[in-house]
């Protein structure tokens, strides 16, 4: 038996005999040899070599088309190495041919298991490795492939074979390696079975079209789409399967074979002729015409075969099309400028796809994290999880969105933006904002029409159709809260009104024309009893923020398993916080209702300007009366002069002196109701966003979880909350595998580009 690099003398001298080489450097090869395109090829070739084509899709050449096309014929042409056929027997597995260049001469045959197979198979399939030394030990070495795949290659002796499977998934990679070996990779697929027979069940029909789909659907790939002569060609399948992924036709060449089966002159040929000059079935590589060696003719030589082509183009009416469209020379020359076409426009995206998966899976397995077995790997974990989720929390806490964790993707400043944007400080302010809003605007129960804020140009028919709407308590508001409904307005007469019938029921032992202290507290209560509502609203709204702000930073700092374990503490806390809040609410409404205090000056300054405002209007309305315009005596003009009758003005101001002594209590009462309730409103939206929202709902926030909380936890619940199941682990290093392999890939690239 001979060498891989030199054959036994008797096999050496037959094939010369038979004008063959005496190495394994295929001739059909020879125009892959140019420097630029080996340096190319290689680095396609070590990328797959690091197992990169399991990550990312490589340039690659398959072979594929239906049930014996012939595609097997053309893998043994396009790389002269004697593949073991049969005639009623088609490739059973893809098949891939690996050529590479090294130091030293070796040929390796192993099986690639599919990833269907279970993790024994997969061993077994994968100690499968075998070297030989010559072309002639390549059949016997397939046969024991062929074994440890499972599959029957004799289909049996017609017994059972409900558990036999004609096709399989696993590939038989072909590895030949020598300092002369051109750089090419190219993949023989299973053909494409029509229908099931006694031999070939519907499951191996459906493998053969996914092992097909699975490899010309990626993006890399270029299709030798094989078709047989012998057949009509709208009747083969592959043909719609490849425009089907490559609707363009920019991967795929189209190989017409067996054209010597054709009848000269006949309808048929001028259909493949139509064919191959691309004018039925468009494809922008075009097409090529190979005859194949016949079974009778499967003993010759490489070089007989490409005589007897040769020989047949020139007295076929093939050999009319442009030469680069026939035989195996020119189509090896075509096919080598196409690959490395191909592969220079897929290397820059290449490269910019393998960084993108890098930082994909980097990010995926900081997520994971470390090993999580032990207590101590268990507290380790939670420990540096708390720290990172503690220095966020305490960041958006204090507003520092210095981090791009904070980075703003939004453009506007709603709520929405800024949760989505994980601005906690800024989304408080805004809904403090909107507290503080809401309870100026709608916090009374009662508009007073005239009272602090109304002109005296108010219109009468205005004022008469206030006062003719009834009081709150006399509307249906059964369904809907007090909080949602706008203040009611109220005329002046009407307040009076409400406000005496408030003075009379609290009379005392107080002197007509006064008043008894407590009715400005129960004014006060009415008059404020919506504030609650507010309030409560507003404890909501803010501890619904922090919930949805700390869930969103542990969904994106931990794993899935730690985040399911770990936020129903983190709720609880926050529901326990929510709770203080209320609590503390109750305290300062409570406080707020009970008798009325103030040490405000601001409380008198608003009773003098409501006085002072008040008589002012009196005054302009008395003036206006008393005033009479005259014409100046001896002017030639319409111009007039004002006379103001003092003694008229002063009878008209002092006739507002209201002898009823009730009136004049309610209105004085008014005044305090107004002054009391501007200043408690004040302190009381103080109070709910400093001593609720800001005490209860935001302090300590970043201390529901932080390295001391992990510190205080016993071994078994840093167990029982860190600990990882086995996908975990299992898919920590699937990750770590590819990682693996995308470093390796992207040093390779790195290399190839700085040189």
């Amino acid at each position: 038996m001979g060498s891989i690099n030199n054959l036994d003398n008797e096999a050496f001298q037959d094939e010369r005999a038979r004008g063959g080489t005496h190495h394994f450097i295929p001739e059909a090869l020879s125009s892959l040899e140019t420097f630029d395109h080996r340096r190319v090829l290689d680095i396609v070739s070590q990328l797959r070599k690091c197992g990169l084509n399991s990550v990312l899709s490589l340039p690659q050449i398959v072979v594929c088309g239906d049930q014996s096309a012939g595609k097997s014929s053309v893998l043994e042409a396009l790389t002269e190495i004697p593949f073991p056929r049969k005639d009623n027997l088609c490739t059973r597995y893809p098949t891939e041919i690996i050529l590479r260049q090294a130091k030293s001469d070796s040929l390796q045959i192993r099986v690639i298991p599919g990833p269907e197979r279970s993790a024994e198979e997969q061993k077994s399939i994968k100690d499968f490795r075998e070297s030989i030394t010559s072309f002639e030990e390549l059949p016997q070495v397939m046969a024991k492939a062929t074994e440890v795949m499972g599959i029957d290659k004799e289909n049996g002796d017609g017994g059972d074979t409900n558990h036999r499977h004609a096709f399989a998934r696993d590939v038989l990679s072909v590895e030949i390696e020598g300092p002369n070996r051109p750089q090419l990779t190219v993949v023989d697929l299973p053909g494409i079975v029509q229908s099931q027979t006694k031999d070939t069940s519907q499951a191996d029909v459906d493998m053969t079209i996914k092992i097909t789909e699975s490899y010309i659907s990626q993006p890399r790939t270029i299709c030798l789409a094989v078709i047989s002569a012998t057949n009509d060609y709208a009747n083969q399948p592959i043909l719609n399967k490849v425009r089907h992924f490559d609707p363009k036709g920019e991967r795929t060449l189209g190989i017409i074979t067996k054209p010597d089966r054709l009848h000269p002159g006949s309808e048929t040929e001028d259909a493949f002729l139509r064919l191959a000059k691309n004018e039925d079935i468009y494809f922008t590589l075009g097409w090529h015409i190979l005859k194949n060696r016949s079974y009778e003719d499967a003993e010759v030589s490489i070089q007989e075969r490409n005589a007897s082509e040769s020989n047949f183009f020139r007295q076929s009416r093939f050999g009319t099309l442009p030469p680069e469209q026939i035989g195996i020379g020119s189509f090896t020359d075509r096919l080598s400028k196409m690959l490395f076409s191909h592969v220079q426009q897929a290397l820059p995206r290449l490269h910019q796809e393998l960084d993108e998966a890098l930082e994909d899976i980097s990010k995926e397995l900081a997520v994971i994290g470390e090993s999580r077995a032990s207590p101590e790997e268990c507290k380790i974990f939670l420990a540096q999880l708390a720290l990172s989720f503690y220095e966020i929390c305490k960041a958006a806490v204090n507003g520092h969105y210095e981090g791009d964790y904070f980075r703003y993707t939004g453009k506007g400043s709603s709520i929405q933006d800024l949760a989505v944007n994980r601005r906690l400080r800024a989304e408080i302010q805004l809904l403090n904002q909107e507290f503080a809003e809401d309870i100026r605007q709608k916090g009374h129960k009662y508009h007073i029409i005239g009272l602090g804020d109304v002109s005296p140009d108010t219109k009468q028919e205005d004022l008469e159709s206030l006062d003719e709407e009834p009081l709150e308590s006399e509307r249906e508001t059964k369904n809907k809260p007090p909080a949602i409904l706008d203040p009611q307005k109220m005329q002046h007469r009407k307040a009076m009104k409400w406000v005496n019938d408030v003075v009379v029921r609290t009379r005392g032992r107080e002197l007509l024309g006064n008043f008894n202290p407590l009715v400005i507290a129960e004014l006060f209560r009415e008059q404020s009893s919506r504030w609650s509502f507010f309030a409560k609203e507003h404890i909501n709204k803010a501890s619904d923020a922090s919930r949805r702000f700390l869930e969103r930073v542990l969904h994106d700092m931990a794993p899935r398993d730690i985040f399911n374990r770990l936020w129903p503490r983190i709720l609880e806390d926050i529901t326990r916080k929510r709770q203080h809040a209320t609590d503390e609410l109750g305290k300062i409404v409570k406080d707020s209702r009970s008798y009325v205090i103030n040490y405000n000056h601001y409380y008198t300054d608003t009773i003098k300007k409501s006085r002072y405002e008040r008589r002012k209007t009196h005054m302009e309305q008395c003036l206006a009366k008393a005033t009479r315009h005259r014409k100046i005596p001896g002017s030639k003009t319409d111009q007039t002069y004002a006379d103001i009758d003092l003694n008229h003005l002063l009878g008209l101001f002092s006739e507002r002196i209201d002898p009823n002594m009730d009136d004049h209590s309610s209105e004085e009462v008014l005044d305090c109701l107004f002054a009391i309730y501007k200043v408690n409103q004040k302190v009381f939206i103080a109070n709910v966003t400093i001593q609720v929202i800001e005490r209860h709902i935001l302090q300590g926030l970043e201390d529901i979880f932080c390295p001391l909380t992990v510190a205080t936890i016993s071994d078994a619940d840093a167990v029982a909350l860190a600990s990882e199941p086995a996908a975990t682990t299992k898919q920590r290093d699937f990750l770590t595998g590819r990682l693996a392999k995308l470093k390796q890939g992207r040093e390779i690239l790195r290399e190839f580009t700085s040189t």
